[in-house]
């Protein structure tokens, strides 16, 4: 039996695949998302989205339902070692130029189940979890050929899709295939991610605190009601296997939390990121196309990672749409 051929396959079941597949659907065009995972990834990760990616989200359908899950905030500080501000970039809280607070905190799980709910509004997308993709193969000007293996099964699968995206993060099989390689610009730092849930007032500037010590460079922000998120530059030799206990941390975290005892902070997570900033010598071959983290990486700290992959899905999605049906000619995708 031939392989039945899918309009696009997106490759990835992230916030970036996510969306893609959605405004895809809005246009009538159908997709099958292939994600290696069985479910959402339970751990956060991203925290800060903009005013021009919350309008991308209502344009999804989910502006109310994001507003109910996150947090304005005031903007972003720098500060010395003596938490003395250098200087402070103000945010509105309220209604920005894009029709929605312009620095919004939040909890990546918590989007990426609206994500996942919004899917069951539009039968034109299929979402396939423990689905790994092996291999990509595009000959002459014909479909792709997308094989996959079920990993709950073992079962292998074979589809042709007339467009492919490759939402599949910074270890994206779908760069490699297209040989592309992600050029180095020659940042890569190593920090401490720590999240905290506390019901004790921090008594905090509600915003974004950016400490500019070189001993010990640092990050802090308050995501939602009882969640805060601190990060600490690691020097060399240290792991984030010394601080899994909140008695290590406390003396990094003791410049907001002051006189709350240790005992009252519960450590969610404690991780080890390298922050690195690359971008892909190539983003698109042929019928196939990379967005998000699997074209380029940056690093978090005016949080715009994740964003610039939802930008890469609302650029490309409306003109995938265009061109599928019959709207708008091939040579689009090339800008």
């Amino acid at each position: 039996m031939n392989p039945r051929t899918i309009p696009v396959v997106v490759i990835g079941a992230g916030p970036t695949g996510l969306t893609a597949a959605t405004l895809l659907a809005q246009y009538g065009v159908a997709c099958l998302v292939l994600e290696r995972w069985e479910s959402i990834y339970p751990q956060p990760r991203a925290v800060h989205l903009d005013d021009e990616i919350h309008r991308i989200l209502a344009r999804l359908g989910l502006g109310e339902k994001f507003t109910r899950i996150s947090r304005p905030a005031s903007g972003l500080r720098l500060l010395d070692r003596d938490m003395r501000v250098l200087a402070e970039f103000r945010r509105g809280t309220a209604i920005g130029r894009n029709g929605y607070p312009e620095a919004n905190m939040f909890d990546q799980p918590e989007l990426e189940a609206l994500l996942r709910v919004n899917l069951k509004r539009h039968p034109a997308i299929t979402l396939r979890g423990n689905a790994e993709v092996t291999a990509l193969t595009q000959d002459g000007p014909g479909p792709v050929r997308v094989e996959f293996t079920d990993r709950s099964t073992g079962q292998r699968h074979t589809v042709l899709a007339t467009y492919v995206l490759g939402c599949d993060g910074a270890g994206s099989l779908t760069r490699a295939s297209i040989g592309s390689t992600m050029r180095d610009l020659r940042f890569a730092q190593r920090w401490l991610v720590v999240d905290v849930a506390t019901d004790a007032d921090l008594d905090a500037w509600e915003g974004v605190h950016q400490v500019c010590d070189p001993h010990r460079a640092a990050t802090y922000m308050r995501i939602g009601p009882t969640r805060y998120r601190w990060e600490f530059r690691l020097r060399p030799g240290e792991l984030a296997a010394d601080y899994q206990a909140i008695d290590r941390l406390h003396p990094l975290l003791a410049p907001w939390t002051r006189h709350i005892p240790a005992e009252d902070l519960n450590l969610l997570r404690v991780a080890e990121y390298t922050f690195r900033a690359q971008i892909a010598d190539r983003w698109r071959d042929r019928r196939i196309f990379l967005l998000g983290d699997a074209a380029h990486l940056t690093p978090p700290f005016i949080g715009q990672g994740m964003g610039a992959g939802l930008r890469d899905a609302a650029n490309l999605s409306w003109k995938l749409a265009g061109v599928l049906n019959g709207d708008l000619p091939e040579d689009v995708l090339g800008t």
